[in-house]
C-alpha cells in the first residue's frame, strides 16, 4: 500500500481525501455507512456566529449533471455547536475541520475565535463568498479587497491552520487567491459553487425560492480542475480541490493538476460510502503506476 499522508501547512491528513461542506452533515450521520477514521478529514456543514434560519423552500433543484442548492447557511450558531455538536464529534479519530461563514469581517473573527478554543478542531475552511453586507451584498470573495480583508480579520483572531474557500464567480480566481495568500491564509480550497438557476417550463417560474443557487456536481468538474491548476500554479500555498469529484479518477485529476488534497461533496449524496471509495481508488492508481507515495503525482501534470 503507497503511503497516502499528505500535510496541509502542518496539518497532517492520513489521506487526501476530505468530504465537503454542507454535504456530510457533522460527520456523526454518515457513521452507520463508513469508517470516518480512514478520511483525512471532515469539514462540517457552515457554521455562522448567530444562528441562521436559511432560505425559504423550495431550496434544491436537480439539474443535467449536478444539482442546485440554495439552503442558506441554516445552523443553530457557533456557541450551539461550541455546547452541542463538538462534544460529540471531538472524538472521532480524523481532523475535525469547521466551514466558517459571515456577514461582516468581523462576524468571521468572533466565530472563528471562539472556535479557536476548541482543542480538538484543528483547522477551519473560511467560506468568503457569503453577502457583504456592509457594501450591497456583494460576495466578499469576488473581490481581492473583500477577500483580504476577511482573510485579515480571522488571521488575527485565529492561531490554527486557516483555509479559505474561494468562490469561482470572478474574473480571475489567481488574484483572488494571491490576495487570500498575502492576508494570512495557510491554505486554499476551490472550488465553491457557480452561481445557476432552473424554471418550471409548466408553471413559468424559477424553482428556487430566491430564483437562483449554487452548481455542484459533476458537471462543474471541467471548471474546478481548470481553476485548481491555475491556482496550484500561481501560489505557494497548499491547494485542495473540489468540484464535481465522484470517483478515484476525478480525485487523481486534482491532484495531477497540483491539489494537495481533495475533497468530495454532492457525490455523497448519491452514495454515502463513495469518500472511502476514493480513499482505495486513489492507492490502487499509486501502486499500479509504482509510486510510493501520494506526494509524488501531486502536480505532476504539465
Amino acid at each position: 500500500m503507497a503511503d497516502l499522508r499528505v500535510d496541509i501547512a502542518g496539518l497532517k491528513l492520513s489521506t487526501p481525501v476530505l468530504t465537503a461542506s454542507g454535504t456530510f452533515g457533522y460527520g456523526i450521520e454518515y457513521q452507520d455507512f463508513i469508517d470516518l477514521t480512514e478520511l483525512g478529514g471532515i469539514i462540517v456543514k457552515g457554521t455562522t456566529l448567530n444562528p441562521r434560519e436559511g432560505n425559504p423552500y423550495p431550496r434544491m433543484a436537480e439539474t443535467s449533471g449536478g444539482m442546485l442548492n440554495c439552503v442558506g447557511l441554516q445552523n443553530k450558531g457557533v456557541d450551539y455547536f461550541c455546547r452541542h455538536i463538538y462534544p460529540q464529534i471531538k472524538g472521532i479519530g480524523t481532523n475535525m475541520i469547521v466551514n466558517v461563514s459571515g456577514n461582516s469581517p468581523e462576524d468571521y473573527a468572533e466565530c472563528a475565535a471562539r472556535i479557536n478554543e476548541l482543542d480538538c478542531i484543528p483547522a477551519i475552511e473560511l467560506n468568503i463568498s457569503c453577502p457583504n453586507v456592509k457594501h450591497g451584498g456583494m460576495a466578499f470573495g469576488t473581490t481581492t479587497e473583500g477577500a483580504s480583508s476577511v482573510v485579515r480579520a480571522v488571521r488575527e483572531a485565529y492561531k490554527k491552520t486557516l483555509i479559505v474557500k474561494l468562490s469561482p464567480n470572478v474574473t480571475s480566481i489567481t488574484d483572488i487567491a494571491l490576495a487570500v495568500e498575502d492576508a494570512g491564509a495557510d491554505a486554499v480550497s476551490l472550488i465553491n459553487t457557480l452561481m445557476g438557476m432552473a424554471i418550471d417550463i409548466e408553471k413559468r417560474k424559477r424553482i428556487l425560492s430566491i430564483g437562483t443557487g449554487g452548481l455542484s456536481g459533476p458537471c462543474i468538474k471541467p471548471v474546478a480542475l481548470r481553476m485548481v491548476y491555475q491556482v496550484a500554479h500561481a501560489v505557494k500555498l497548499p491547494v485542495i480541490g473540489l468540484g464535481g469529484i465522484s470517483c478515484a479518477k476525478d480525485a487523481v485529476e486534482f491532484l495531477l493538476a497540483g491539489a494537495t488534497a481533495i475533497e468530495i461533496g454532492t457525490a455523497n449524496f448519491i452514495d454515502p460510502t463513495v469518500s472511502v471509495k476514493v480513499v482505495e481508488g486513489i492507492n490502487e492508481y499509486l501502486d499500479r503506476h509504482g509510486f510510493e507515495s501520494v506526494n509524488q503525482i501531486i502536480g505532476l501534470c504539465e
